[in-house]
């Protein structure tokens, strides 16, 4: 399997000088050149298998280059050693007749990243040596919270690598700020910005499309890539979990094998509900994708209308990872539904860039829409999900998971569709405390109380254990202090690398 540029001006890369570069060199994404199909009594043998085994069955299809021992290896790492507090790594739990959750928050970190970013540096330091490259790798990572955090913790002191995190200065929660800027490491830089994480997403890729600062940090031995899931690496692990909750879901007999079941993703950057494209195109019988939007509904209008337009207002939310107008992995969708058609995508992505807005044509969109459809929650919805999701089935949701589970109502309503969903969850509900402690609690007991206070007010009134990677954070000492204004990012990693 070999991987070319959605843009189509680079040359056609294997698997792991994809991984190595993340971006391709004329700033379009790397997707695969050819079809995967993976049938009915494949998806039934995965029933029997573990998740680190369902997991190198699914990536020996994209990663043509690894060994099976190699692939082997970076699962039994990202994934084994009680890395994860859940020996199922990502577990389905039964809401209703005809739901279920998808729980992808089990790593350290407590969010969703952790699925892909605990292998990326494993698939990284592998693609280094199969390329032969000496030079050392600097990720840059934009974050709108979980990201940031998620990929330092994979990437901290390994060989060979150095990561710097651009995170919203005002656009995080105080946990999600903390678990950054506390954050180890002899390798690692974390900048906050002044501006949002589109600010900080769009300043990240300007160094990458630099091509005289990609020479001279060449000639000081450097070599950029990416730990967003623009880079490949971080979106195949994410197709995983797709199959083996579909795996979990008949094996348990909530499904029978060939029946088609929907998954309702709450996504700012696209990514997590692209993974579930891929495997939808793969053969997993997945009837519709319900991409589930917070206020900053970008993405809902784009499935709606087939315009683009991040020519609006940026609105901070309670489901702040979701807080983005511009969605990267949009434009994989877009080279995958097109067959390819690079020029059709150069000029979309050239439209955005200058003008913040492009339309694609009306078949496209009924392509669009015959794989996904969206819609949006307030944060007010959201709160209203969380405290009725509690108090009627007795289940904790972060903010992001009450979006999706506030969407799948809407969707049913408006379509009569009742088939079986699941609804990925994202986040710990622990990690966004102040507003799930907001919903179910009362007024006294919520107020003028910190984050970190409210945790143990949430466990205590939930008797849900608060997880490890957030404990005792507001006890650890602050070792990031940098901020920086939103056009300074490639000035500020020129300073980092160079002096």
């Amino acid at each position: 399997m070999n991987y070319e540029s959605t843009r189509g001006q680079s040359a056609i890369v294997s698997a792991a000088e994809a991984i190595k570069k993340g971006i391709a060199p004329d700033g379009g994404l790397f997707v695969p050149t050819e079809k995967i199909f993976i049938n009915l009594a494949e998806i039934q043998d995965l029933c029997s298998l573990s998740y680190l085994e369902r997991a190198a069955y699914i990536l020996k299809y994209f990663l043509t280059d690894f060994t099976k021992e190699e692939l082997t290896e970076c699962v039994e790492r990202a994934y084994g050693g009680g890395n994860f507090s859940s020996p199922e790594i990502a577990p389905v739990k039964k809401l209703t007749d005809n739901s279920t959750v998808l729980e992808l928050w089990h790593g350290p970190t407590c969010a969703f990243k952790d699925m892909a970013l605990q292998i990326l540096p494993h698939f990284l330091v592998r693609s280094l040596k199969k390329t032969g490259e000496t030079a050392e790798i600097v990720i840059l990572v934009a974050t709108s919270g979980d990201t940031g955090k998620a990929a330092l913790e994979g990437f901290a002191d390994v060989p060979g690598t150095k990561i710097m995190v651009f995170f919203p200065e005002k656009g995080v929660s105080a946990v999600q700020k903390l678990q950054m800027v506390t954050q180890v490491g002899n390798n690692v830089q974390v900048v906050g910005v002044q501006g949002n994480f589109d600010d900080a997403q769009s300043g990240v890729k300007q160094v990458f499309s630099d091509l005289g600062f990609s020479a001279l940090l060449a000639d000081h031995n450097f070599q950029l890539s990416s730990a967003n899931s623009i880079n490949w690496g971080r979106l195949v692990p994410q197709i995983v979990y797709y199959f083996s909750a579909y795996a979990d879901l008949v094996k348990g007999g909530s499904i029978k094998n060939g029946e088609p079941i929907n998954f309702v993703v709450p996504t700012g950057n696209f990514g997590n509900i692209l993974a579930g494209y891929y495997a939808k195109s793969m053969g997993l019988p997945i009837n519709r994708l319900i991409c589930a939007s917070n206020t900053n509904n970008v993405l809902t209008d784009f499935i709606k209308t087939g315009t683009y337009s991040r020519n609006r207002e940026f609105y901070k939310t309670n489901s702040p990872s979701m807080d983005i107008l511009i969605s990267s992995n949009l434009e994989r969708l877009l080279s995958e539904l097109t067959d390819r058609q690079s020029d059709k995508i150069s000029q979309w992505m050239a439209e955005l860039k200058n003008t913040g807005t492009y339309t694609i044509d009306a078949d496209l969109l009924k392509l669009v829409q015959g794989h996904f459809w969206s819609e949006y929650a307030t944060d007010e919805e959201t709160l209203a999900t969380i405290r009725k999701v509690w108090f009627d089935l007795n289940y904790l949701m972060d903010t992001h998971t009450a979006v999706a589970m506030h969407v799948l109502e809407k969707y049913r309503n408006a379509t009569g569709d009742n088939s079986y969903t699941v609804v990925v969850s994202t986040a710990s509900p622990f990690k966004f405390n102040g507003s799930v402690a907001k919903a179910i609690l009362d007024e006294q007991t919520v107020s003028e109380k910190s984050e970190f206070e409210l945790l143990k007010e949430l466990s205590s009134y939930t008797n849900w254990p608060i997880p490890e990677g957030l404990r005792n954070l507001d006890h650890l000492k602050v070792l990031h202090q940098k901020v920086i204004g939103k056009d300074e990012i490639g000035k500020a990693v020129k300073e980092i690398l160079l002096g």
